[in-house]
């Protein structure tokens, strides 16, 4: 039972007395009725008011003189003549234009039942659509109550004999309505009311004595007991759904809430009951404090009609008094155009306007009533934004007041309306950290915090030491658990030194670069670091690798390489195990790991060997850092038997084939070294010949300079000539390398023999005797080309004297063809033939077959082509100055008397020919 005494009291409504209408020259029609000027009259109904109600627009009252009354909005009063006598009861539907009214036509008890379609009408009056008794039987009795379904398919009506009559059908025709006692009794019902919940129809009967509910949309219609008190007359109501459309009882020492199965709450609100209203999840209830008993209200009604009364409205889910005032000879309370009307026994009208929400609360936060001003702002369904501002103010006004946990719940339900930092800044200080956890706790379960807040969370995690805590915020089952910024919780976890906190964070989110740099650099746990990288997918394994590599060589060099092996050949990460074996794995490029191994040349060497081996198309780099690691242990060994081995590598390193591409590298790290053998045959394979001398040549390798000679002299001669210069000035004794040389050069005649001794002038150590053998070979040969070119000068003159003279017979003299047989098939001439003046004569369609063209002797033709082209070449190269001097120089002439070689080698002659046929 709620405690009546314990409500507060307000002023949410707004009492004034309706006023009339200005008229033609007033307001218009429809205006509020409180608009009125100072000028305007109060409004006052017709006297003898026995029933009203209201709805579809209008106020509807009924007298003593059987009229029934409309006061619609504009306040223009109008009515008809519903009875002869009197109207006793009205129910105005509120979702139909109907109105059902009970009244005499005649002396006595028989009263009738009429129903009105206001829509239409009948002379000017609304259309009475039905008419029949309200006493269903033969015993007369008092109409006390009438109830209309707003389906228009239930009426039902109460009598003072305790019965109740149901009609069933639609109301507005007889043909279609059926009349049954539904309910009978030992006291008078004094309240009806139907509740429709989906398709069970209830009918609430009250009497003076007891409550109880039917289900009437069915065909037995049960009956349920709820209670043995009862009620007054216009003491009962249905409420709205706010409070579940519950059946409301106004007793003198309570007001009882039904359900149509059980009784519900009650409410301890003293004074006698005279009226009961709903309105706007308000309970409306007027009353008076001298005590009276509820059958009083059928016999002594006149005589308490002086008593004032009082007006409370109740608001029953916020437990507080909306308004309360004193009234004297209330008529009834009628609710219609969003305000109250209470009607008073003098015909003046009184209206109740209830205040707006705003101000409402601006009355609440006045008196600090903050909580109820929530509950009241929830109830009037007031935006998330407004009940935000309350929950501010409620806040504030805690905080004020030193009750800091209170104002942190309030300003933790302005979440996502209030800026956050407008509620941290009240809590930094260190005695109120708790309060700003909880706050920062909220705001992170409902996803609205930036990094700032989870750095603030965190660090009042760390200050306070709850390890729970923090470990319950952290370890959160999924990912769309996380309410906060991962990365920056890792930060300040580690900042705080809570470094399993932060590992557990950066392994289960993914941030790899995090747990390797807390593993790495602040537990120095290698290791566990190296095994991490090894879990990870290609792409980041390889990133981290890059990142982290040198610490993990500096101190646990053997597994860094073993991971570096695999991750550079076939890799898998350890999470995959063994399965997909024969899918390829993946492969980092192995020369960008080579810094990596900075100070470590044992693995280093371990590593590009076991690139080398596994991977023979390893990048280049791989094979340079290789022979330059193996040259650099080869320099520096002591061991004769170690050094030979190294050096075996090296050249083996070398013989491999891939450093075709990077010749000069190879070489440059050969020189860096002084590795000989390498320089060697790097040269060599490069071709260059000149520089395998001049190495020999620094090192005084005589006879290494006469292999090279006799391996190279071939593909470059000049090498002969650069190991006679180099021969000759030395002032050793070189007679056997220099003969040697001079026999090479004498085989190939490759220098002239003047260049010869005035190149070996320059030793001192050469005497004649060393060249003698030279000079006496040369000098024979050159006499016995002599005599072989003065031999071809004969002759060749005269041939030159003989093809003169037949040229001249040409010219002076017939040419007699005696030819018998062709030139080509040596078959017989016949005619038609050719015939050359060089004497080869030719069948014609032989000739016309063989022949390149008509003016040359096929035969003749080959021969004469050479001689052409012997002059047409010299008369091209006789301007060629330095190629002849280079000529001279090397034909091996020795002086002015062998200029006569000059005319040797050259042919020259002129073949006239011609063709006639026959």
């Amino acid at each position: 039972m709620a405690a009546y005494l314990q409500w507060r009291r307000f002023v949410f409504f707004d009492k004034e007395l309706v006023k009339e209408p200005l008229g033609n020259d007033g307001a218009a029609p429809g205006a509020a009725p409180a608009s009125g000027s100072a000028a305007s009259k109060f409004l006052c109904l017709p006297p003898g008011i026995t029933v009203c109600d209201s709805g579809r627009g209008s106020l509807v009252f009924g007298d003593m003189e059987g009229q029934i009354w409309f006061l619609p909005r504009s306040l223009q009063l109008t009515g008809f003549q519903a009875y002869k006598l009197r109207v006793t009861h009205l129910y105005q539907l509120k979702q139909h234009n109907i109105l059902a009214s009970v009244g005499e036509d005649e002396e006595g008890i028989n009263p009738l039942v009429k129903i009105w379609n206001l829509e239409k009408r009948d002379g000017g009056n609304p259309l009475c659509t039905r008419i029949f008794p309200a006493i269903p039987g033969t015993e007369p009795t008092v109409v006390s109550c009438l109830t209309v379904h707003e389906n228009l398919n239930f009426m039902a009506i109460g009598f003072t004999d305790g019965s109740v009559t149901l009609n069933k059908g639609d109301i507005t025709r007889d043909r279609h309505s059926k009349t049954q006692i539904l309910h009978k009794g030992n006291y008078p019902v004094t309240g009806l009311a139907f509740r429709q919940a989906g398709k069970t129809t209830h009918l609430f009967v009250v009497t003076t004595e007891n409550v109880q509910s039917y289900i009437v949309s069915g065909k037995d219609y049960p009956r349920v007991e709820l209670d043995t008190h009862g009620c007054g007359l216009r003491c009962s109501a249905l409420s709205d759904p706010s409070q579940d459309l519950q059946f409301i009882v106004a007793g003198d020492e309570c007001v009882y809430l039904y359900q149509p199965d059980e009784r519900g709450p009650c409410f301890a609100f003293e004074g006698h009951k005279l009226i009961a209203h709903w309105f706007r999840g308000y309970l409306v209830i007027v009353s008076r404090d001298r005590k009276v008993s509820p059958k009083s209200e059928f016999t002594s009604r006149d005589s308490q009609s002086s008593d004032k009364q009082i007006l409370n409205i109740y608001d029953l889910c916020n437990k507080f008094i909306a308004y309360s005032a004193v009234f004297e000879d209330v008529v009834d309370v009628l609710a219609e155009w969003g305000s109250l009307y209470v009607l008073m026994r003098d015909g003046r009208v009184h209206a109740l306007q209830e205040k707006d929400t705003q101000t409402k609360l601006e009355m609440l936060f006045k008196k600090n009533l903050f909580e109820m001003a929530i509950n009241l702002a929830k109830s009037q369904h007031l935006d998330s934004d407004g009940l935000a501002q309350i929950f501010m103010q409620y806040g504030d006004h805690l905080y004020s007041k030193g009750n800091h946990d209170g104002a942190v719940q309030q300003y933790i339900r302005t979440i996502g309306k209030l800026e956050p930092s407008y509620v941290i800044r009240k809590f930094l200080d260190a005695q109120r950290i708790h309060n700003l956890t909880a706050y920062l706790q909220t705001l992170h379960r409902q996803s609205l915090a930036n990094a700032d807040h989870t750095t603030l969370l965190l660090n009042c995690y760390t200050k306070l030491k709850d390890s729970s805590k923090l470990e319950e915020f952290i370890k959160t089952k999924s990912e769309s658990e996380v309410h906060f910024d991962v990365e920056t919780a890792i930060k300040v976890l580690r900042q705080a030194g809570y470094y399993s906190h932060a590992l557990y964070l950066a392994e289960n989110h993914a941030h790899h670069e995090w747990y390797l740099k807390i593993q790495l650099e602040d537990i120095k746990n290698y290791q566990e670091a190296l095994r991490y990288i090894g879990k990870l997918p290609f792409e980041q394994a390889e990133s981290n690798m890059k990142r982290y590599g040198k610490i993990l060589m500096h101190h646990i060099p053997e597994q860094t390489t073993q991971l570096l092996k695999g991750l550079c050949t076939d890799y898998r990460s350890s999470l995959e195990g063994r399965c997909d074996r024969e899918v390829p794995g993946c492969r980092a490029n192995s020369e960008e790991f080579i810094p990596i191994f900075a100070n470590n040349p044992r693995e280093l060497k371990a590593f590009l060997e076991h690139m080398s081996e596994v991977q023979p198309d390893s990048p280049q780099g791989i094979y340079d850092t290789l022979l330059e690691l193996r040259l650099q242990n080869w320099a520096h060994e002591k061991d004769p038997q170690v050094k030979e081995k190294l050096h075996a590598e090296a050249i083996s390193l070398l013989k491999s084939g891939r450093f075709c591409d990077v010749f000069d590298k190879a070489l440059v790290l050969c020189q860096m070294h002084d590795f000989q053998d390498g320089v060697l045959y790097l040269y060599e394979q490069g071709k260059l010949f000149q520089q395998i001398m001049h190495y020999h040549m620094q090192h005084e390798q005589y006879r290494q300079v006469i292999t090279v000679c006799e391996r190279h002299g071939e593909q470059d001669p000049s090498l002969w000539e650069q190991a006679l210069s180099y021969f000759a000035r030395k002032e050793e004794d070189c007679k056997e390398y220099v003969a040697a040389v001079l026999k090479h050069i004498e085989n190939k005649n490759l220098m002239p023999p003047l260049l010869v001794v005035q190149t070996l002038a320059h030793n001192s150590t050469a005497t004649l005797s060393v060249i003698r053998d030279y000079l006496v070979q040369k000098l024979q040969k050159q006499s016995q080309q002599i005599a072989q070119d003065e031999l071809r000068v004969r002759r060749y003159r005269e041939e030159t004297t003989r093809i003169r003279q037949e040229i001249q017979e040409l010219k002076a003299s017939p040419k007699i063809f005696q030819k018998t047989k062709c030139s080509i098939c040596n078959s017989a001439l016949e005619l038609p033939s050719v015939h050359f003046l060089c004497g080869h004569s030719f069948h014609q369609h032989c000739f016309e077959s063989y022949s390149e063209s008509d003016a040359d002797c096929p035969t003749c033709l080959p021969e004469n082509r050479k001689v052409m082209d012997m002059i047409r070449a010299q008369e091209q190269k006789r301007d060629l100055h330095d190629q002849f001097q280079h000529q001279v120089r090397m034909s091996g002439l020795d002086g002015p008397g062998d200029s006569h070689q000059c005319h040797g080698h050259w042919r020259a002659g002129f073949l006239i020919s011609s063709s006639f046929k026959k």
